[in-house]
Order: structure tokens, then sequence, then C-alpha cells
């Protein structure tokens, strides 16, 4: 899944729970000291993988830059205020205040930088660049400038979201194999390390090749650190746990606006969110292994220990009846046969599936919608440095814009899940559609209407993981949420591409995410609705759903 949205509420996670730990929990204490220590613990690791996840919108940004022109520049004396530009260099574009071009200058005809001297009516290609005082970027680096190298930069980002896709995929094999902590620990050692070797590569390739080592680290510890908070608390806490770690990453995430406007440099934005994940190193010492993991690797002893320093901690005194339970080894002998048996019924509700012609549509539709929301919801976030304004503020804005659009999933997930998402995507739609028509140089209503839109793909995504995991039965409830978290992550691996479209027009983007958000809604109005509806065991159940709405 993607590292960013990985969603536990109550109506999905009921139905795996461990009754007997949830005792346990509720005997400890469902948030006591022992727990609030140890979720702030692990909500830290997730600010600076979400500042890692989305530093490229700055390290891989395009600063300003014009053609050097020879035997008017020098290497130590250009700038971009000299008189002579206008004459040496045609504008930018053919309306407003002029800015010299980034590529193009007049053929020279003769000595000095007068009128004269230059042909207004033939040009040439730049061979060399002046490069704005300040802001520096790989593409002042290793000189990515003009149309035919965007691409480079966009494939940054995409690099990034493949990067993810492949951790997501190992991450979660191997957490269930060595344990939550351990590769918890192991990818944030990783992401910085790979981090710290981009800001020090001596070509692009070496940096994109550490740009996708990142993000196979970035991808696992936003999971597994919303495993570790959430198996860590009781049964009404959970919610509010999902809720905190998810605002921590917010505020991560707008971190890096705040850090790219204090670092100009790209080496020093890379270094000051990827040197301080080394010390999470010490978690391997300081932070619990998952109580629920211990348990089904049949570590009760180990388990047990965990729970008595958190009892005391608690200051709580826990039955004897609780303690021994630690000691029955009830996890148990018939742990291969219960496997088999879920394989057998897997294999078993997949054909089904198959079969299904309503639900092989749903998966389709659910597909789409997924691919929608992740495109549209990094696409605004990488479009939002190309708004007019401060493009520090406007990308720090964009992001803490997810703040209230997580609670509004909240509060309106149990009104409806149909109605919710459709109109959270609907939302989305109009406010970036309408950005699209609005004068250019309305640069206040553009960006309120641009934040309104990410606060409503954001809720959208909030909501569809939970309403996913409603509409399979049972034995492809998992199998079909990780195969729809797939789609979604093709979807962000194309949204770094959106902002290239603004070469030809500026509202197009906005128009691109506007449109799709338009029709992952209405696809989303042919879903069945699911609250107040019992979680279908088997597809005949799963199908009915339809007509249950």
């Amino acid at each position: 899944m993607l590292t960013r949205y990985f969603i536990y509420l109550p109506s999905v996670y009921k139905k795996f729970r461990m009754v007997e730990l949830d005792t346990v929990l509720t005997e400890l204490g469902e948030f006591g000291r022992f727990q609030a220590f140890t979720y702030l613990l692990i909500c830290l690791p997730v600010f600076f993988s979400a500042a890692n996840s989305l530093t490229y919108v700055f390290t891989a940004g395009v600063p300003p830059y014009r053609c050097f022109v020879p035997g008017c520049d020098d290497d130590e004396n250009s700038d971009f205020s000299q008189p002579w530009l206008a004459v040496a260099i045609p504008p930018a574009a053919p309306a407003g205040p002029y800015q010299p071009a980034q590529c193009q200058r007049f053929v020279r005809n003769g000595t000095g930088c007068v009128p004269s001297a230059f042909d207004a009516n033939r040009q040439e290609t730049c061979d060399k660049w002046v490069f704005y005082p300040g802001e520096k970027t790989i593409v002042n680096e290793w000189g990515i400038t003009c149309l035919d190298n965007q691409w480079k930069l966009s494939l940054v980002g995409t690099l990034h979201f493949a990067g993810i896709l492949i951790g997501s995929l190992l991450c979660g094999y191997l957490a269930d194999r060595f344990g939550r902590k351990l590769v918890l620990v192991g990818s944030l050692v990783l992401m910085s390390v790979t981090g710290i070797a981009q800001a020090v590569s001596p070509s692009y390739l070496v940096f994109q090749f550490f740009v996708l080592l990142n993000a196979i680290g970035t991808s696992g510890v936003y999971p597994l650190a919303f495993i570790l908070g959430v198996e860590l608390v009781g049964p009404t806490k959970r919610e509010m746990s999902s809720m905190v770690i998810n605002y921590f990453y917010a505020v991560g995430e707008a971190s890096v606006g705040l850090f790219a406007w204090l670092f100009d440099e790209w080496q020093s934005l890379q270094l000051i969110v990827s040197v301080p994940p080394i010390f999470f190193i010490a978690y391997y010492w300081v932070v619990p292994e998952s109580v629920r993991w211990l348990l089904t690797q049949k570590q009760n002893l180990q388990a047990k220990k965990i729970v008595q320093k958190a009892a005391r901690t608690n200051g709580v005194h826990l039955s004897q009846d609780i303690l021994n339970s630690f000691d029955e080894g009830s996890q148990s002998d018939s742990d291969c046969e219960e496997k088999k048996e879920h394989a057998q019924g897997l294999m078993q509700s997949a054909r089904a599936l198959f079969r299904s012609k309503r639900l092989i549509f749903r998966s389709l539709y659910l597909f789409f919608i997924w691919a929608a929301n992740a495109f549209v919801y990094y696409g605004l976030s990488v479009n939002s440095t190309s708004l007019g304004g401060d493009k520090y503020l406007n990308f720090s804005m964009v992001c803490l814009a997810e703040i209230p659009g997580y609670s509004l999933a909240w509060l309106c997930l149990h009104k409806g899940r149909r109605p919710s998402l459709c109109g959270f995507m609907l939302l989305c739609a109009v406010t970036c559609l309408a950005a699209a028509f609005i004068p250019q140089d309305s640069q206040t209503g553009i960006l309120i209407l641009f934040l309104t839109g990410k606060v409503g793909i954001t809720a959208s995504f909030g909501i569809i993981y939970v309403y996913t995991a409603e509409l399979y039965p049972t034995p492809m409830r998992s199998a079909s949420v990780g195969a729809c978290s797939m789609m979604a992550r093709f979807g962000a691996m194309v949204a770094p591409f959106a902002p290239l479209l603004s070469i030809y027009s500026a509202p197009l983007p906005l128009l691109l995410f506007g449109s799709v958000s338009l029709v992952a809604a209405l696809l989303g109005l042919l879903l069945p609705e699911t609250v107040g509806t019992v979680l279908p065991d088997n597809v005949n159940q799963a199908e009915a759903l339809c007509d249950a709405s």
C-alpha cells in the first residue's frame, strides 16, 4: 500500500482483532503513560518519513535561470538586472512583465551589448545559463535545463513512487517474518543513509539510484509505525491514534516547505531531513516489539515481559488470570492448519470473485478511484509550487490542508461511505476546475480553491481505505485492498509528470485533476453503501450489498 495511506478504523479492525489481548489492554489502561510515551516515540519517525517523501519537490525544482550571453555576461558578474537583457534575450512570455527566456537568445551580428549587436529576427539555443542567485537544485548541479530535460526532473518523483511500490512489498513480508520493530529500524537507517548519499551524489544517475533506495526505506516507516502505534493502545483509542499519527505526517510534509525556505542549497535540504533519522537506531533498544506479533510467533514470555513493564509504568496491577493467559501458549499448535484452511478459502473466494460480473466491475471502479485519488493527491502537492505567490508557503499550506481533510473523513465516515467518498471527490473536482478557469492573476482565489481541493482529496483517501475493505468478502479482503493500493501507486507514479502540462497552458494540470476527480466521483456512485451492514464473509454476501443499498 502507499506509504501514506494506511488507515485503521474500528469497522475494519474489529473483524481481525485478538480478543484476549484487547482484554489485556483494557485492564492495562487503554492509553496509559507507557502507551503515551511509546506512541510519541513512534510518531517522530513518521515526521521524517513524510519529509523524505516530498523533498524531491524542491531538490528537483526549477530555479529561475536565463540564457548566458557571450560578450555581455561573464562568469562572475552575471545577473537578472542587466539593462541589455531585453535586446539580447527574447521574452519568456508574449504578454506581461518582461522575463528573459530560459533557453533562447537572439543571434549576435555585431559587438557590444546594444540593440544593433543582435538580430531580433533570429534566435539560437543556449549552451550555457545564468541562474538567479540563491536557490540551487539538481538543475544547477547537473545542468538539467530547458524543455528537453524536464522529464528528468519529473522522473525523480516517479522513481520515488516506484521505490515505494517495491519497498511496501518487501517490508510487509519482512515485518511478518522478523518483527515490526526490527524492520522499522532497518527502514529508518536505509532512509537516512540513502538520503545522505543523495546529497553527495556525483551524478544524476547516481542520485536517481539513491532516490529509489531511499523510497524503499521510506516505504516501511509509516505503515510499521502505524501498526506499532495502533496495536499498542486499547480498542476505544485506536481511532484516535490513527488520526494523530496522520497529523504528524501532514506536519512532516509541511516542514519541507519551511526547510527549503531556510536552506537555499538542495544538498543542505536533503541533509536536514536525512541526518536526524539515523539516531532512531536507538529505537531497537527503546521501543517495544508488537505484543500481537510476539504472540503470533509464540514468544509469549517476551510478550508477557512487555505487558508487565507497561503495567508497572501505568501503575496498574494485572489480574492473575491475565498473567496466566501468557503462560498457556495458546497461539498454538493449530496455526499451520489454520493457514492451510485460509489459503484454501482464499483460492475458492478468488475463483468465485472472477465468476462474479458484479464484483469484477466493482473492482474496476475501485481500481480507477484509488489511482485517481493518488494521482490527484500527489499531483496537487507537486503542482503547489507553481502557484502564484510564495512557493514555500503555498506548499506548506497545501500539506497542512490534510489535517482538516483527515478530520472531516473521520467525522463523515459514519454518515455513509458512498456519499462521503463521492462528495469529497466532487468537492475536489469542482474546486480544481474552478481554479483552472479563474484568471491567473487572481492568486488568492486560486490558492483558496486549491487548498479546498486538497482537503477534499485527502478526506476521500481517508474514506476509500475503510470503504474498500467493507466491499469484499473476508477471505479476499486483505488481497483486494492490496490490489487497489497497488493501483494507487501507479497513479502516484504518473503524478509528477502532470505539472509538465503547464508548459502548454497554465490551467491544464488543474483541468486534469478536476476531470479525473469528477470521473472518480461518478464511478463511486455505482458502489453499494456499506455503513451499518455486516462485513461480508463470502462472495454471495458481497454481491448482496448491491441489493441492500
